[in-house]
């Protein structure tokens, strides 16, 4: 699996846990739900857009490398 691959996988995780977490928080109304979206998902797709941009300098990286092996 290439680095591409894994940054697109990624990205439908993040798209998977958002539907879950809206399934969730129509059940869960507490303090503990403002504190986890606060804590754990606010920041996430930040988290994940950045990771997806160091993954695809990687894939080139990766390519270059098999490139100037071959």
């Amino acid at each position: 699996m290439s680095a591409r691959e894994s940054a697109a996988n990624l990205v439908q995780a993040l798209k998977e846990l958002n539907l879950k977490w809206g399934e969730a928080k129509a059940h869960w109304h507490d303090i503990k739900t403002q504190q986890f979206e606060r804590e754990y998902l606010e920041d996430l797709p930040d988290h994940v857009q950045r990771t997806m941009s160091v993954m695809q300098e990687i894939d080139v990286l990766l390519k270059k490398v098999k490139s100037d092996c071959e």
